[in-house]
């Protein structure tokens, strides 16, 4: 069986001590057929000298094909902690200083695994023309880990992982469109076929214009359920409708119709398997007309009919 290295060893450059790491903060989240995640925070002793960063694990088990799995695992360092995240102390309110008793750097293990059921959506065909679907199809022979160089793109999508404040339901669909991200850029890392980094839109060189694209991607995810136009997402971020579409398939490598069905149908997923609702329900939830478009939706997207996941 394949035995992947140690991340927190391969940033600590030595195998680390577990009676030296204090755990601050933990999330888990199993999804059943879809992305299992993992976020362990620790308190970082400053003498540590621990490099940022990420890897790539397939396991491929030929006699055990359920075994199959894609994780993407990251050790980020630097990131400050603040005690008092959940009770707001007066001194955050009036930004923090930095010597605040109440705030700490961090190292960040997260892990996030992908089973091959929730991969084999992203396949449009049988045909293996790349590594890329190799991988997805789980058709390479052998388990290989693979060191991850970390891009912009990439840190931009654990920040928000490790720093969002959204609750419930808008947190599941969150979570779900920020892995995807990450499996996107970090197969495409892997594979080499262009630099991550490289900016083709000169806007995009202007914080201020990628912060608008970044909130037109959250003001999506907050209007699941309310189809919204691009002219409309425009508006609210103030940004040409031109700019905006070329930004965001540039800044996340689809386009914004591709993001904003992607997710409808993902959260689609989630209220009926986990949550139990039927088609009905779930077709009024994301704005549908009518339940023939939305079981429509969900199998291009999907494969399966919504009353095929059920049963």
């Amino acid at each position: 069986m394949h035995q992947p290295p140690d991340i927190l060893a391969l940033a600590y450059k030595q195998a680390p001590m577990q009676d030296q790491w204090h755990l601050l903060y933990q999330a888990e989240r199993q999804i059943p057929g879809s992305v299992n995640y993992t976020i362990k925070r620790y308190h970082r002793n400053n003498q540590w000298n621990i490099e940022d960063t990420g890897m790539i694990i397939y396991h491929y088990e030929r006699t055990s094909p359920k075994e199959n799995y894609l994780e993407l695992k990251f050790c980020i360092t630097g990131n400050v902690y603040c005690k008092e995240k959940n009770t707001e102390c007066d001194v955050c309110k009036f930004n923090s200083p930095e010597d605040c008793n109440k705030r700490m750097e961090s190292i960040d293990v997260l892990s996030f695994k992908f089973s091959s059921v929730h991969l084999s959506q992203f396949i449009k065909s049988k045909v293996n023309d790349t590594l890329t679907d190799d991988i997805l199809n789980f058709r390479h022979v052998s388990s290989f880990t693979k060191i991850l160089p970390l891009c912009g793109r990439t840190r931009m999508v654990i920040e928000g992982l490790l720093n969002h404040t959204y609750k419930d339901n808008l947190a599941n669909i969150y979570i779900n469109a920020q892995t995807q991200m990450l499996l996107l850029y970090s197969l495409d890392c892997m594979i080499g076929e262009k630099e991550l980094d490289v900016i083709n839109c000169k806007f995009l060189a202007n914080e201020a214009d990628r912060e608008k694209i970044s909130r037109a991607r959250e003001i999506l995810i907050e209007h699941i359920g309310e189809p919204i136009t691009i002219r409309e997402l425009s508006r609210k971020v103030a940004m040409n409708e031109c700019y905006l579409k070329k930004g965001f398939k540039e800044m996340f490598g689809t386009t914004i119709f591709d993001f904003y069905q992607s997710q409808r149908m993902e959260h689609a997923r989630y209220l009926l398997y986990e949550k139990g609702l039927n088609v009905t329900e779930v077709s009024l939830m994301l704005g549908y007309s009518s339940i023939s478009h939305f079981s429509t939706a969900f199998k291009k997207h999907t494969g399966l009919k919504p009353c095929e996941l059920l049963r």
